[in-house]
């Protein structure tokens, strides 16, 4: 196609997907896209250990990273150890999230112990760990949340051949875009407001990821029918010429199609890898997106401390009941969701019906199409057909 996404990232269709599936990167990429990998997550070890495998299946196509570096969060800099961290959750967030599990039939015993702290911690991209001492070493300031944890995922990252870098939370840092520039990597960031638009075009980002409040994950309010052409007539506005990927809610092919008459340059999609046979998707969580409709969704602080978009449960109901405590700011609201969420899963993995009925994870308004499991390559060429009968549709207005 003639994009220039695909000039950029060496791509035959401006398909992009972000995914925390590995296997999803590698078939999205061999098929024509470009897969993304959600990094945020990761230790250095294990982020060395998933690109190296990478590396060895993708058969030489381009791929990249997404990492989560917002621009503003809770300070956590002076919490050393685990018993920091817990001290830290305001003792009325304890209790609602106790009551709530307690009212569902799901036991609540023993919830804020040391042992899943540490492994949250692992799992938020700490430093070292050492549980039997109670210690994170550095917690705040290690985390890949932040600056200082991020560096360190990024040496790891550019030592691969990725062809992009996306920061999915605020403008990039600095070293960000430093490490892209040595290394010849695109920078991208997702864009959820005008205002945000301009602070990442006069950073220097080089792609901008438009994302509408449809989208799964972190979001803003506004649609992406609105939002894509408001940036794009922002960057005209301001002389920059910065292609944008279109996002939110994007499941198919006729909406890339709809996007990209608007004068996005390709399509940025995460929710519809969800439910592809390769997703590294939850089984209770995955049959749920598969019987869900559009409005089985909610924007909601109660899982980061930031707004995210999120399967509808009576979990995600229960933090708009009159006296529920107020989110705390990323990332100490994680603190107080995951125990419980982990607890959830573990028990709706076991056939726990009350759990299943918990059980949430982000998934953007696009899940109401999303109905049939297939594989991540049927997936890009579904799109593909998709989007050429789309403008067929659209061409057939212009015939005399």
């Amino acid at each position: 196609m003639k994009s220039v996404i695909c000039d950029m990232l060496d791509i035959e269709f401006p398909l992009v997907a972000f995914t925390h599936c590995r296997d999803v990167v590698v078939e999205v990429s061999k098929a024509g896209g470009f897969g993304v990998l959600g990094a945020a997550a990761h230790t250095p070890e294990s982020l060395e250990v998933e690109l190296n495998w990478i590396d060895e299946h993708i058969d030489g196509k381009p791929y990249g990273i997404d990492l989560l570096i917002p621009t503003k969060m809770g300070d956590m800099s002076g919490m050393v150890s685990f018993d920091d961290i817990i001290a830290a959750i305001p003792e009325g967030h304890k209790k609602h999230v106790e009551q709530t599990l307690a009212k569902n039939g799901i036991d609540n015993k023993n919830l804020w112990n040391l042992d899943f702290v540490g492994e949250m911690a692992k799992g938020m991209g700490s430093g070292k760990n050492n549980a039997q001492e109670g210690k994170t070493e550095g917690f705040g300031s290690t985390s890949s949340l932040q600056v200082e944890g991020a560096n360190v995922i990024m040496d790891v990252a550019f030592k691969h051949p990725i062809k992009m870098i996306v920061n999915a939370l605020g403008v990039p840092p600095q070293s960000m875009f430093d490490k892209a520039k040595q290394h010849g990597v695109i920078t991208g960031a997702l864009t959820g407001a005008r205002e945000h638009a301009i602070k990442h075009a006069n950073a220097g980002v080089d792609v901008l990821i438009v994302s509408g409040t449809e989208a799964g994950g972190h979001c803003g309010e506004v649609s992406t029918l609105v939002l894509v052409p408001e940036v794009i007539q922002t960057l005209k506005d301001i002389g920059k010429e910065i292609p944008v990927l279109a996002a939110g809610g994007i499941v198919t092919g006729r909406q890339m199609a709809a996007c990209m008459a608007m004068g996005a340059a390709g399509a940025w999609t995460g929710s519809v890898w969800l439910t592809t046979a390769e997703a590294e998707t939850d089984p209770v969580i995955k049959e749920k997106y598969l019987a869900a409709g559009s409005r089985d969704t909610v924007r909601s602080r109660s899982r980061t401390g930031k707004y995210t978009r999120q399967l509808r449960s009576p979990w995600t109901d229960s933090w708009t009941e009159s006296g529920a405590p107020d989110p705390l700011p990323m990332p100490l609201q994680m603190l107080v969701s995951e125990p419980a969420l982990a607890r959830i899963n573990k028990l709706a993995a076991a056939g726990d019906e009350n759990a299943k009925k918990l059980a949430t994870y982000w998934v953007g308004q696009g899940v109401g199409l999303m109905n049939n499991a297939v594989s991540a390559r049927s997936v890009v060429y579904d799109f593909m057909s998709d989007f050429l009968e789309a403008a067929g549709h659209l061409s057939a207005y212009l015939d005399e």
